[in-house]
């Protein structure tokens, strides 16, 4: 089965992935409630890549420094900004449970405003938005991330984003399948 121009299986097959990477990718989708984890079965092709990416990618987002509403808002503006509705239908149900809501969710695909009274939401999506669609950030967002971030925070910051759009990016050319097709 090949579900893409590269000819990259994206169904999970143990003589594929090998028992381990197999293994992995199963438990993840039955985490997440699909029959496939699409991105864990094509990144399992590469076993050693794969094994590399997966603590990196899970410090990112259970044990970094930054609060989880922030990665998950972080996450969304991304895939908003990328279009990449892969990782949106993954992180639209996470963000809830870390307290972003529909309408926050909303607000997060609208991007930034330029009102009264500008959030902190606000302030996050500027930042995100300077990152993806410029390579840098301005001399305002950058005062704005050291005054409600420490170094360490700023970093696991442009961390998340670049990975994310690193993501989206490798979710693009090898046409990975959402593993909830139905919405």
């Amino acid at each position: 089965m090949k579900d893409c121009t590269t000819g990259i299986r994206s169904d999970r097959r143990v003589r594929d992935l090998g028992i381990v990477n197999s293994l992995i990718a199963k438990i993840a989708a039955k985490a997440v409630r699909a029959d496939n984890m699409h991105l864990f079965n094509v990144l399992g092709r590469n076993w050693r890549l794969f094994l590399a990416w997966l603590p990196f990618s899970g410090v990112l987002l259970g044990l970094g420094k930054l609060p989880r509403q922030d990665t998950e808002l972080i996450i969304l503006r991304v895939g908003h900004l990328r279009g990449c509705t892969y990782e949106l239908q993954h992180h639209s149900r996470i963000a809830k449970r870390y307290g972003i809501d529909e309408a926050l969710q909303a607000r997060i695909a609208e991007g930034p405003h330029n009102r009264r009274r500008v959030t902190r939401e606000d302030n996050l999506m500027k930042c995100v938005d300077d990152i993806v669609l410029k390579h840098k950030l301005s001399v305002e967002n950058r005062k704005w991330l050291a005054y409600y971030y420490s170094p360490a925070q700023i970093v696991e910051f442009c961390t998340v984003i670049t990975q994310y759009d690193a993501l989206a990016t490798m979710i693009s050319v090898l046409e990975i399948p959402l593993d909830f097709p139905e919405n």
